[in-house]
């Protein structure tokens, strides 16, 4: 089997790295960076996003497991001193795989081609300076025309990330969809919108037209970027999925009790 590594860069985390890589190497595994099987993510649930997106073009063939060295997250449920029980785990293929659904995200232009970007936790859109808006249309129909900071748009993995701070819903992250969720909405007798999350399934699409001809901040995940000339911004479940590796039972609502209610 073929494995790579992505540390958080950290001293604890580069030295799990290096003792995770010597003992898969021992037990014959192979270390490549290129085309791995399995990748483990040694940090958080931000280093575990960098890889996703280091291997998004191969989610076919790779699964990721995560080993925390900060707090606990949802991506990365293993502590480092279980580092030699993954190890073993993994040398013996003890393990199934979960696929959890992805956003697909595609910018279409005026004037340039269409960019398609996959995101695992959530995209963004904000107006750097103005109130952003934009018409929303569901299924093709057009549903309301938002004015406010931004909107939200994210994974059932991804809702207890961005997307909770906002107010939105906790989704699980076995359900094929996908959450629009609204940043500081403008509602008055002039201007309203439905001021709560929408939770669309997969056969459903959003696309967001802009009013005027403007500059957006965009972020897929940890990656920021800055759009123009902006016709429509279109946001599906992804035809694609990612794989967990996992070793052992990963109860969601323990994981979000623990995460959001529990005192440790």
């Amino acid at each position: 089997m073929k494995f790579s590594i992505q540390s958080r860069q950290d001293v604890q985390s580069n030295e799990l790295m290096d003792l995770a890589k010597t003992y898969l190497q021992d037990f014959g595994l192979v270390y490549d960076e290129e085309e791995p099987e399995i990748v483990l993510s040694i940090g958080g649930d931000g280093t575990l996003l960098h890889a996703f997106h280091r291997y998004a073009k191969s989610l076919d063939k790779v699964a990721f497991v995560g080993i925390h060295t900060g707090h606990l997250g949802f991506y990365a449920d293993w502590k480092p001193s279980e580092l030699e029980k993954l190890v073993l785990s993994i040398a013996k293929k003890e393990f199934n795989t979960v696929a959890y659904p992805l956003l697909e995200v595609q910018v279409h232009h005026h004037n340039s081609e269409s960019n398609t970007y996959l995101a695992l936790n959530e995209a963004t859109i904000k107006s750097p300076d103005v109130t952003l808006v934009m018409d929303v249309e569901l299924n093709g129909e057009h549903f309301e025309r938002f004015r406010g900071d931004g909107l939200c748009v994210s994974t059932p993995s991804g809702s207890t990330a961005y997307n909770k701070a906002l107010g939105g819903a906790i989704i699980h992250p076995t359900l094929n969809a996908f959450q629009i969720t609204e940043m500081a909405s403008i509602n008055n007798r002039v201007f309203r919108t439905v001021g709560s999350s929408l939770v669309l399934p997969a056969h459903h699409n959003c696309v967001l037209k802009p009013v005027k001809d403007q500059q957006f901040n965009m972020t897929i995940d940890h990656i920021q970027m800055i759009q123009t000339d902006v016709k429509s911004i279109t946001f599906n479940v992804a035809n694609e999925r990612v794989r967990f590796a996992r070793f052992r039972p990963f109860p969601f609502w323990e994981r979000v009790h623990d995460s959001f209610i529990a005192n440790e």
